[in-house]
């Protein structure tokens, strides 16, 4: 099995910024890409962010120019830096992790997600 846990959260005033992290482990052959998702209250969770394994990044536009994906593969984990806040920023924040648990068998596996709170 493989378990996901998301770890950073916090409450930030507007403009601030705060790191996620996200470490993946348990029966990993290979890790094919990663992302961040959020869900907002009242709202579906969404994408942020993901990353690849040799390090190709995608944003959702509400975020391009502020938050940054990166990784470090030896730890099976991934970091989302976000700057600026905003209020509409506040989620859930959720890690994702496509994985070849075996050579011939792909999962998705997901976190339990931490609290981002940003203050006006």
């Amino acid at each position: 099995q493989v378990q996901v846990v998301e770890s950073g959260g916090g409450l930030v005033q507007a403009g601030g910024s705060l790191r996620l992290s996200c470490l993946a482990s348990g029966s990993i052959f290979s890790i094919n890409a990663m992302g961040w998702y959020r869900r907002a209250p009242g709202k579906q969770r969404e994408l942020v962010a993901t990353i690849t394994s040799k390090g190709s990044t995608n944003y959702a536009d509400s975020v391009k120019g502020r938050f940054t994906m990166s990784r470090d593969n030896a730890k099976n984990t991934v970091y989302l830096q976000m700057n600026s806040l905003k209020p509409e920023d506040t989620a859930v924040y959720y890690c994702n992790a496509v994985v070849l648990t075996t050579y011939m068998q792909s999962g998705n596996y997901w976190g339990q997600g931490t609290q981002v709170t940003v203050s006006s």
